[in-house]
């Protein structure tokens, strides 16, 4: 009984703090420069996993490690999370989550065309067409379907992103990395945290950031990001995925999105007309499709390289 209370806890954790955190970051960047307020979150969230790797008696990476771990770093979160803390600037939370949502597609592309995991399917090749429409459907002006579309330049971030996270799932199959989960994801995050610390200042964000402007709000924001989005959801991600078998597991790729844009609705007053429904909807069947199927399954954004974990958000 004690064991199907955590199960349900640590799902209630992966399934709905990593859908909100899309909307504490549009919260967070609505006040705070995005490039320097992601860093911040990863570079203390890195600082905190690693301290409590080394505190478990793990080693710290090897100089080998270290270079898959810098160039990780910079796909996942200095391109990934750094498009997506800009474009919620102009992107609804809800959105955002949504066409990030597109990464399980992205990596059976790159899966494909790398590893030879995966094949074309027809199953898989609908899949596909299925998660554009859905994007087109977002983005596309010239559609009849009620509410404003998003933001393209936004949007396009977005896809870029999508496609660098996808390509560091499929490169983390390839490198050396730490065997430990927790060492792995929190030398990533702060290798990561650091380049987005570097653009930030060669950006010049840091002379447009004033702390004692930030409201309290903002600042809760980025604790919430950093305490439950990173360490708390990775804690349950990793219990989770040594106790349930991973299809299981993998159910947020698909309810996340949903939650984030219930989130954004209900807290942020974000639009929930066709448009949105119709293109989250054309997602997330694609996600589903994708991720329930009989090829080797697609590791999207939580559970990308080594079980690297980011709410996503």
């Amino acid at each position: 009984m004690q064991t199907q209370w955590k199960t349900l806890i640590a799902f209630g954790i992966i399934y709905f703090v990593w859908g909100s955190t899309y909307f504490a970051i549009r919260v967070g960047v609505a006040q705070m420069p995005p490039l320097l307020m992601a860093g911040i979150r990863f570079t203390v969230a890195g600082l905190a996993m690693t301290a409590w790797g080394l505190a478990r008696g793990e080693r710290m990476p090897s100089r080998r490690q270290w270079a898959s771990i810098a160039l990780l770093g910079f796909l996942f979160f200095l391109v990934d999370y750094g498009f997506l803390f800009w474009a919620e600037q102009r992107v609804p939370s809800g959105m955002a989550a949504v066409i990030l949502a597109t990464i399980p597609a992205f990596t059976a592309i790159s899966e494909i065309l790398w590893l030879r995991t995966q094949r074309l399917t027809m199953r898989l090749g609908t899949a596909l067409l299925i998660g554009l429409a859905g994007v087109v459907v977002l983005v596309d002006p010239s559609l009849s379907v009620g509410g404003r579309p998003v933001y393209f330049l936004g949007a396009a971030g977005l896809v870029i992103g999508a496609l660098s996270w996808s390509t560091g799932s499929v490169l983390t199959r390839l490198l050396p990395l730490p065997a430990s989960k927790v060492m792995s994801a929190g030398t990533q995050m702060l290798a990561g945290g650091l380049f987005l610390g570097l653009a930030a200042a060669v950006l010049g964000e840091g002379h447009r950031f004033h702390p004692q402007a930030v409201s309290t709000g903002a600042w809760l924001a980025l604790l919430y990001l950093i305490v439950a989005g990173s360490i708390i959801a990775f804690t349950a991600y990793t219990w989770l995925i040594h106790h349930e078998s991973p299809t299981k597991v993998g159910t947020y790729a698909y309810v996340n999105p949903v939650v984030a844009v219930a989130v954004g609705y209900f807290l942020g007053g974000e639009a929930l007309d066709l448009r949105t429904v119709l293109g989250t909807a054309l997602i997330i069947v694609s996600v589903l499709i994708i991720t329930t199927g009989k090829t080797i399954t697609t590791r999207s954004r939580a559970d990308a390289g080594s079980d690297l974990e980011a709410e996503q958000p």
